[in-house]
């Protein structure tokens, strides 16, 4: 089976509220791709419209290029953590295991060797009610594994891990898309997905914003702008915005400058004898790339301090 998400045209409605409009991907073998935007934005949406949960009003979502809802043994074709918390919490890790494995025609060998992926044989025997967030989100991610398939679709893995399993779930991820398999996940964290995805789908109001690679993504996010280092902050702010640059302070010493080349950005300092110890090409973070892109996006906004 082909190992792909095709996203096409999805348009879908709850009441008088448009969670989908129009939104389109594809999502492709051998990479993790990143599903980010606000709340609200419809990642969730379009996810459970792939796995057939939901129905779209317009459009189409296709797993290796078949809707979910005609696969035969879907666990097979694609795995699926959408709630750590969708367990019976009486029973115990392995025996929600066998469960699902038993309805797939899957056996108990499949099931011990998805624990073993994801850590957990020491508590497989103690009952899923009693772990931890992070114990929870492994239990699910195994789930997913379970048929071994060519598409994984994750939404917010990383929450409730420790760092150990942070630094886990990175690689392992990065592992499973280099078997070539289609990873999307979803995540709120982009210091996470900078380090474990190669190719974004950013989303706000239920539509594509961007479509592209993590670099690519960081790399127009960080042009023109300027990182300057000084201890002479408002000195420095006074005369680039003066200048008709555009500054933001990013740390006490730190600032970022944009409108303005780094050649004159030392011409202007100097000539006011403003002392400074950096001026450097800024490097976006992941996050300042996301919030550049999503800002007119996001539906609720917390007061300006």
């Amino acid at each position: 089976m082909e190992a792909t998400i095709e996203v096409s045209g999805l348009r879908k409605r709850f009441g008088s509220t448009r969670a989908l409009d129009g939104m389109t991907f594809t999502v492709l073998p051998g990479q993790v791709t990143g599903f980010v935007g606000p709340n609200g934005a419809g990642k969730s949406t379009t996810m459970r419209v792939v796995l057939g949960l939901d129905t779209a009003d317009e459009g189409h979502a296709l797993v290796g290029g078949r809707p979910y809802a005609s696969l035969r043994s879907p666990l097979s074709h694609a795995g699926a953590l959408l709630d750590a918390a969708a367990l019976q919490p009486g029973r115990t890790a392995r025996n929600h295991l066998l469960w699902l494995a038993h309805s797939q025609g899957l056996g108990a060998r499949r099931v011990d060797e998805v624990i073993e992926q994801v850590g957990l044989t020491p508590a497989a025997r103690r009952r899923a009610g009693g772990y931890s967030l992070g114990m929870r989100q492994r239990l699910g991610i195994a789930a997913a594994l379970l048929g071994d398939p060519p598409v994984l679709m994750l939404d917010e893995p990383f929450n409730g891990l420790d760092p150990e399993g942070i630094v886990w779930i990175r690689g392992f991820l990065r592992s499973l898309a280099a078997e070539g398999r289609a990873v999307l996940v979803s995540s709120h964290l982009m210091s996470e997905l900078q380090d474990t995805a190669g190719h974004l789908v950013v989303v706000g109001r239920g539509r594509v914003v961007a479509d592209t690679s993590v670099a690519d993504l960081i790399a127009t996010a960080s042009q023109d702008r300027v990182t300057l280092r000084t201890q002479a902050r408002p000195e420095a702010m006074s005369v680039l915005a003066e200048a008709g640059g555009t500054v933001t302070v990013t740390d006490r010493d730190t600032l970022v400058v944009s409108g303005l080349a780094a050649e004159h950005i030392v011409r202007l300092l100097a000539s006011r004898a403003v002392p400074f110890s950096e001026v450097a090409a800024h490097r976006a973070s992941l996050e300042e790339a996301y919030l550049d892109l999503t800002r007119d996006a996001v539906e609720f906004k917390g007061a300006a301090r």
